[in-house]
């Protein structure tokens, strides 16, 4: 597989200990790199899903030489114990996650992720829902504030947000981006003043964060007791959701004289970082996209599932 190199690659196999005979999850197949790795450390099985069909087409060859060992499904990863469960499993034993978008979709000026090359304004990760087309033309211009605020975390948002409403219709990522670097101060060197606001918008598409929530309850439930957990994240949104899910149920509620004590709950997850994994200088030298990459990984506990609303 080309085009993309899977950011802490050696970190996250070894945190995800693969063993002859088990099942292992890879959230996101992108380029199959994790994949691969994973089917090469132990005589296990994978089973990779990507919602991007392009992905899914391009593991095709990597799965012809699994000799059956990789399953390739088109889906979410949010709704894995779904596309598990019709296929006979209900239980795994380690689980990847490598979020954000790729470097193949972003160097593909027809998918619209990138600022970089000129193409339609899409942005979806599949081939369902709004696009960034949609959203940048109709909603108002304090639901886009909203969006590039809460996800770009751009102080300038509102300023952004009008600028677009401004220059309506836009239908190419070029315009967008000429909209925003006129509107945007350089952040600093070698950050284009339109990053923030595409990641937004990005985000909002493709729904990230309800997904990661959704994944993250499905890997409590899908996982086996002893099965591990790791997550890559590229987002400090992301990253704070990871942290915050493993970290409550990697800890008994405290208990108060002051209130009422709660249901018990013992721990369904054991911490196996208790500070992210970062990238080396070496690997930032050769793929500078992995300056950001945040690696959290966790083992299942014999505990009952905590559920999503814990």
């Amino acid at each position: 597989m080309t085009g993309h190199e899977t950011v802490l690659l050696a970190a996250t196999v070894t945190l995800l200990a693969p063993r002859d005979g088990a099942i292992y999850v890879d959230g996101t197949f992108g380029a199959g790199g994790l994949s691969e790795a994973i089917l090469a450390a132990a005589s296990c099985r994978v089973i990779a899903i990507d919602r991007d069909p392009s992905a899914i087409e391009g593991g095709s060859a990597l799965a012809a030489r699994s000799n059956g060992r990789l399953t390739l499904i088109e889906g979410r990863f949010g709704a894995m114990d779904e596309l598990l469960a019709s296929r006979g499993v209900d239980a795994v034993d380690g689980i990847a996650l490598d979020l954000g978008v790729s470097s193949m979709q972003l160097d593909q000026a027809e998918r619209g992720f990138s600022f970089r090359f000129d193409g339609p304004l899409d942005m979806r990760m599949g081939g369902d829902g709004a696009s960034a087309e949609d959203l940048v033309n109709n909603l108002s211009e304090r639901d886009l504030a909203d969006i590039i605020h809460r996800y770009g975390e751009e102080r300038h948002a509102r300023r952004v947000a009008r600028a677009i409403v401004a220059a309506r219709p836009l239908h190419r990522t070029a315009e967008l981006a000429a909209v925003v670097r006129k509107t945007v101060p350089q952040h600093g060197p070698g950050i284009d003043p339109a990053t923030r606001t595409f990641q937004a918008l990005r985000m909002e598409v493709n729904d990230e964060l309800g997904e990661l929530d959704r994944a993250l309850a499905a890997a409590e439930r899908l996982l086996a007791p002893g099965g591990r957990l790791a997550v890559i994240a590229f987002h400090s949104l992301e990253d704070r959701q990871v942290k915050n899910f493993l970290g409550a149920r990697s800890t008994p509620p405290a208990v108060s004289r002051h209130r009422p004590a709660g249901p018990h709950r013992d721990p369904s997850f054991r911490l196996l970082t208790r500070r992210p994994v970062r990238p080396g200088e070496d690997e930032i030298f050769r793929n500078p996209r992995a300056r950001s990459a945040r690696l959290r990984a966790a083992e299942r506990t014999a505990a009952p599932v905590w559920g999503e609303a814990a």
